[in-house]
């Protein structure tokens, strides 16, 4: 773990790290979030007035990645080589999983997160006017490679609520 926050400067003042000089690499990253929603609310997906919501949250996801560092005040601008956004269908929700990819100075974790969290916030949306109890759980980081840092690879038990590795999955196609 790094010993200070690396967007500060030495007066406490929020910056920008400066990239320059650092070398190009490979870097990918990849999150994931989960959207809790009631059985029945579920059902209802097909015959949603607004068109398909896990098609539109799909397409959200991957349009908020390439805006990450107009959204988020110290991330760089990257050249994204790759985003792709999925989206599962569960008993109890929908599991959304983002990936990033640039060969670039800095990491793409926040465009990853960005996209799993848009994808998120547009399934609710798509789905609100049936249930405004739907809840956003669970956005973290499962994985990111390349950079200074390294490898980084979410540990199975720190996921905290459904587990989104669970059995009981159905793809978008609902098999």
């Amino acid at each position: 773990m790094a010993k200070k926050l690396s967007h500060y400067d030495d007066s406490g003042h929020a910056r920008m790290v400066d990239v320059s000089g650092k070398g190009a690499s490979r870097r990918e990253a990849e999150a994931s979030a989960f959207v809790l929603i009631k059985p029945e609310v579920l059902k209802a997906l097909p015959q949603n007035p607004k068109g398909n919501p896990l098609e539109v949250a799909r397409i959200a996801g991957i349009m908020a990645a390439k805006r990450t560092s107009e959204l988020i005040p110290m991330c760089h601008p990257l050249p994204l080589a790759l985003v792709d956004v999925n989206m599962s269908l569960c008993e109890n929700g929908v599991a959304i999983s983002s990936k990033a990819v640039t060969t670039a100075e800095t990491g793409v974790e926040m465009e990853a997160l960005v996209a799993a969290s848009i994808a998120a916030l547009t399934v609710y949306d798509m789905t609100k006017s049936l249930d405004k109890g739907i809840e956003i759980r669970e956005i973290v980081l499962q994985r990111k490679s390349g950079g200074k840092s390294g490898e980084y690879k979410r540990a199975k038990q720190e996921l905290i609520g459904p587990d989104l590795n669970r059995s009981d999955r159905v793809n978008s196609d609902g098999e």
